[in-house]
């Protein structure tokens, strides 16, 4: 089960960093495959999270369920957001999701 977990978080960290780096690649270039990469990143890194709760609820430790909660939600509105962003592309719409991963990451580290 461990090297499941693992590449889950494997996939889930890649995740992180194709929302980030769609974000950048919007901000400085205006690369019109940069709302792809955040929509799709985005939907593997909220999968790759459930994934990861499922698992670890398969074990003996303690999860914090008001942590995941929050986590999934903000993981949501960055899917949703991607999607707008894809729709029509707006440097806006990238900022939010790239502000929202990154406070992802903060509740992930901090919390």
């Amino acid at each position: 089960m461990d090297i499941v977990y693992s590449a889950l978080v494997f996939l889930h960290l890649l995740g992180m960093a194709g929302i980030i780096a769609g974000w950048l690649l919007q901000l400085i270039a205006k690369h019109s495959a940069a709302p792809k990469a955040i929509l799709h990143s985005s939907l593997l890194q909220l999968a790759t999270g459930l994934l990861l709760v499922g698992v670890a609820e398969m074990g003996d430790g303690d999860l914090n369920h008001v942590k995941i909660g929050v986590k999934v939600v903000v993981a949501f509105a960055v899917a949703v957001v991607g999607l707008l962003n894809l729709r029509k592309p707006d440097l806006k719409l990238a900022n939010a999701a790239g502000a929202l991963t990154v406070l992802n990451v903060g509740i992930a580290v901090f919390w």
